[in-house]
């Protein structure tokens, strides 16, 4: 591996969020060292507030749960584990989408000193299927009988289970198995144990998180009580949460960032937590729920800001206008707070327009939100600038499954939305000599689960000390906003030695609404080319405005008819602050969208980028016709 300086590691903090704040009533990670003792101490607190907030789809409501009623629950699940013949250590396994049931599991196996494995309910059967063999989780909640039928049926040895239990469906069956799947009511104790101590100490291992996989079998990633914790707590003295506010959780539970911060941090807080129905519902549940955080994917952002742009030109000049001062005048009122600006008179209109205009937009989301955080991709300066503008700061942050995994985030009064942020408290990093971010804190897991050749390769140990090598090239500046160049793997070498980093482009392509995916190529070539999903509808207007013909598409000369250069045009209108050797040269469009389904998208839409090339590797090698053979 390369080597780096552990003389003077970098690390650089915001101000305290959580210093001189009126209302917070903060859980410290020194008030509660597991995460189980978290929960108690929060029922302790404040028994009567309401929890947590979701829809039940047989009475068609909306419900809401007191501290003291997910505390009942989960003391039944606790009794139901014992019974199962559980013990300390046992991996169990939940495959539900975001609900109490979720955490009511989660914690009575915390308390119980079991770990828990995280299924991700959109993921194929087999992916699910290999977690379980893996792990060796004896306990497994899924939603209904046919997921572990399919589960079941996989190419993988899931004889570890035990037991099977469901939401819905049959109360017992033989499914392809002889294990007996029993529903969640009749598996429950009609009353619960309460239990005054867990079983769990802060280094124990508390949970199994498995990485997506986007290059090859998922890795389990190993953390402990004190890594979950104390990467919330620190979290949460970048930005803090408070009692009074409202987080919608619509990012899956298995997804560690939400499970961090919308789960545990807001357990630390006291907050309300509202379960989304769907990704298909959130529109309406934003709206219903009012929110006043979320954490998110930058993709939820750009379709929301490809949707504006797309209404904005069935406008009339005038409301385009009047949009484009808002963001102009909110954008320079924003550098202004930031200091990063003097001050200019245009931003004396941004209260106004934020409220006039402003608000109207963000009603779209709920029309409460005080800040959203954003993290998992890189997030587009020009979706950040729109939203900021809009009167809502996004917040971008950075981290790793393997970290917990917050490593950097920015703050309300430190945003920079070009970086990823400052580090969080106790974290420090250093750089390799490939510019490599190195990290320590105490959120560096464990190690993987059953794999020590790559734990090996992970963890760098220098005199005690354990850092975690990110795999992502990076940049400190000099107030302490780091930047990423770029994961190390998916960096493009071009033929002339120029190193692009291709999730920067993609971004810049994905800005344009009628590119819904793309992947860009070019490892050893002359010249950059692009693999791109479009939105039907859109693409078909564009044709119609062009006067071009979709038919061109089936023909052996597509890269050199108009339809293959409007597109190259349509692409650069979105790279035009990159450099020269930076431009995507020739496009190759994809008929079916890039699915979880098909194998090409990791459960957190993460592109796996070898199976789309492979996938695509006559269209790859028509691209680069006479510029000899393509690296994959």
């Amino acid at each position: 591996m390369t080597t780096a300086s552990f003389d003077q590691p970098f690390s650089h903090y915001p101000d305290d969020a959580l210093q001189g704040v009126d209302g917070l009533d903060t859980i410290s990670s020194n008030e509660a060292t597991t995460l189980d003792e978290l929960f108690r101490e929060r029922v302790r607190r404040g028994s009567d507030a309401v929890a947590y907030t979701q829809f039940d789809d047989t009475q068609d409501l909306w419900q809401s749960f007191t501290w003291a009623e997910m505390a009942a629950q989960v003391e039944r699940y606790q009794v139901a584990m014992k019974q199962a013949g559980l013990v300390k250590g046992d991996r169990v396994a939940i495959g539900l989408a975001n609900s109490i049931e979720w955490i009511v599991f989660d914690q009575a196996a915390l308390r119980l000193g079991l770990v828990v494995v995280p299924l991700y309910v959109s993921d194929r059967a087999d992916n699910m299927a290999y977690v379980i063999q893996d792990s060796g989780a004896k306990l497994l909640l899924v939603q209904n009988p046919q997921v572990w039928a399919d589960i079941n049926a996989a190419d993988e040895d899931t004889r570890c289970v035990q037991q099977v239990v469901v939401l819905s469906g049959s109360e017992q069956g033989e499914l392809q198995s002889e294990l007996q799947v029993q529903l969640v009511e009749s598996w429950l104790p009609e009353f619960g144990e309460h239990m005054e101590r867990g079983m769990a100490q802060p280094d124990d291992l508390a949970s199994i998180v498995y990485t997506s996989g986007t290059t090859g079998r998922p890795k389990g990633v190993m953390l402990s009580h004190k890594n979950m914790l104390s990467n919330a707590y620190t979290g949460m003295r970048s930005v803090a949460l408070t009692p009074q506010d409202r987080l919608l959780s619509f990012l899956p539970l298995s997804h560690t960032l939400e499970r961090t911060v919308g789960y545990y941090a807001a357990l630390m807080s006291g907050c309300e937590v509202v379960f989304n129905r769907s990704i298909k519902q959130l529109s309406d549940d934003l709206a219903i729920a009012k929110p006043t955080v979320i954490i998110s994917v930058p993709r939820i952002f750009e379709r929301a800001h490809n949707a504006i742009h797309t209404a904005l030109t069935e406008q009339s000049a005038f409301k385009r206008m009047l949009f484009e001062l808002t963001i102009k005048s909110g954008w320079q009122r924003f550098l202004q707070q930031q200091g990063d600006a003097s001050w200019q008179a245009i931003s004396l209109l941004a209260p106004l327009l934020q409220k006039v205009v402003g608000s109207s937009v963000l009603q779209r989301l709920g029309g409460n939100l005080r800040f959203a955080i954003v993290g998992g991709a890189p997030l587009s300066v020009d979706v950040a600038k729109t939203f900021i503008g809009l009167g809502l700061p996004l917040l971008q942050g950075y981290g790793l499954t393997e970290t917990s995994p917050i490593v950097s985030v920015n703050t309300l009064e430190r945003n920079r939305p070009d970086s990823i942020g400052m580090l969080l408290r106790g974290a420090s990093v250093v750089l390799a000599e490939n510019e490599e971010l190195l990290i320590r804190s105490d959120s560096v897991m464990q190690g993987y689960w059953n794999n020590q050749e790559a734990t090996d390769e992970t963890i760098v140990d220098n005199d005690g000390d354990r850092w975690l090598r990110s795999g992502d090239r990076a940049s400190i500046d000099e107030q302490g906003f780091l930047r990423i160049i770029g994961r190390i793997k998916d960096i493009l070498v071009l033929a002339n030695g120029e190193k692009v980093p291709p999730a920067d482009i993609e971004a810049a392509i994905a800005r344009d609404p009628m590119f819904e995916q793309s992947l860009v190529l070019g490892e050893g070539k002359s010249f950059l080319s692009a693999l791109v999903v479009l939105d039907n509808k859109l693409f078909e207007k564009f044709c119609l405005d062009n006067s071009l013909l979709k038919s061109e598409l089936a023909s052996s000369e597509f890269v050199n008819s108009d339809l293959h250069q409007a597109l190259i045009k349509k692409i650069a209108a979105q790279m035009e602050d990159f450099p020269g050797y930076a431009k995507i040269r020739k496009v190759s469009i994809c008929a079916e969208p890039w699915t979880v389904e098909s194998g090409l998208l990791t459960p957190t839409l993460k592109v796996k980028r070898p199976k789309v090339e492979a996938h695509y590797q006559q269209a790859i090698d028509e691209m680069y016709a006479g510029h000899g053979v393509h690296k994959s």
